[in-house]
């Protein structure tokens, strides 16, 4: 699978904006979808777009990928939507951030 163009720097390299990580998830999530970034609404619960249980952990394995988290698999469900998920990551990227200090 390929990686959109959109994905921003590693964890600890640069701040991250919840603007940033809500396009970097609607590119990924329209990407498992095969649906345009700018069909997928951040404030629609992604199970209504048909993201399945595979995508979703999928998701999940990317996001730990490439921001160097740990989540639980269940991420994409505990926060069902791109604004809830993306406000979750700019949290714990600023948790990780602190730590790192």
């Amino acid at each position: 699978m390929s990686v959109p163009a959109s994905v921003p720097a590693t964890a600890g390299s640069a701040e991250h904006s919840l603007e940033s990580l809500s396009g970097w998830l609607s590119d990924r999530i329209a990407l498992y979808l095969k649906r345009s970034p700018a069909e997928i609404v951040p404030s629609v619960p992604l199970a209504e777009y048909g993201l399945d249980s595979v995508a979703a952990l999928s998701l999940c394995g990317d996001i730990e990928e490439d921001f160097d988290l740990v989540l639980e698999p269940t991420v994409a469900w505990d926060y069902p939507t791109i604004d809830a998920l993306a406000g979750h990551l700019v949290e714990e990227l600023r948790a990780l951030a602190s730590d790192a200090r």
